[in-house]
């Protein structure tokens, strides 16, 4: 038995556990806070890194995805930028950053909520590496929050795949998030995905706790 089927087991086991003591305060969920980040395609990469180059997997994250070495600038209008953007992996095929309010006012562009990967009319955005630069006509978003489930979490909270649900954080700011959307796969580990800053607003911080709303 391996490591994630042990997990799902885990999660099913508890999830018993919980409807036969009758509780009714909500699933939770861990917190994962994402900063400022910069997927690319390949043919992006080699443009910023040269003929050729591979991404550096540094860290494996969910999904398949991984933090690389390899770090960007990025541009906004007025030649506004901020340096040492981490570029996640693997290569995409369409070049997407992904950064928060905070930081689009920064730059001094107008950048919309998105889920990942709806990038058609988003802003633009400028990228440069040690070895070119990369213009994007779209491509940069504010990343919508979501949930991230294997198909275990999914079944013990009672969701699927695409549903919208409310989430709250009971700390000292007492807050409540609305439309937060599901995402269920089997590459997937529990975790609620907000940016820097809902999460510094709310006073969340990676490895809190949220609780799905029953």
């Amino acid at each position: 038995m391996n490591q994630k089927q042990i997990e799902e087991i885990t999660r099913m086991v508890l999830s018993s556990i919980q409807k036969e003591m009758g509780r009714s305060d909500g699933f939770s969920v861990p917190v994962g806070v994402s900063n400022r980040h910069i997927h690319l395609s390949q043919e992006d990469v080699e443009i910023l890194f040269g003929k050729g180059h591979q991404l550096t997997k540094k860290k494996e994250l969910m999904g398949g995805q991984y933090a690389c070495q390899e770090c960007c600038t990025i541009v906004g209008l007025k030649l506004r930028a901020i340096e040492n953007v981490r570029v996640l992996g693997p290569a995409r095929k369409a070049t997407q950053v992904e950064i928060s309010s905070t930081d689009a006012r920064k730059l001094g562009i107008q950048v919309p909520v998105r889920e990942s990967g709806d990038i058609a009319g988003s802003a633009p955005i400028a990228i440069v590496g040690p070895k070119g630069a990369v213009y994007c006509q779209e491509g940069c978003i504010v990343a919508a929050r979501h949930i991230h489930m294997a198909p275990a979490d999914a079944a013990a909270c009672g969701v699927k795949d695409g549903d919208y649900v409310s989430v709250k954080a009971d700390n000292e700011r007492g807050t409540t998030f609305h439309q937060v959307k599901i995402r269920v796969d089997e590459s997937f580990t529990l975790e609620m995905h907000i940016d820097t800053d809902e999460a510094n607003a709310c006073e969340i911080g990676t490895g809190d706790r949220v609780t799905i709303l029953a």
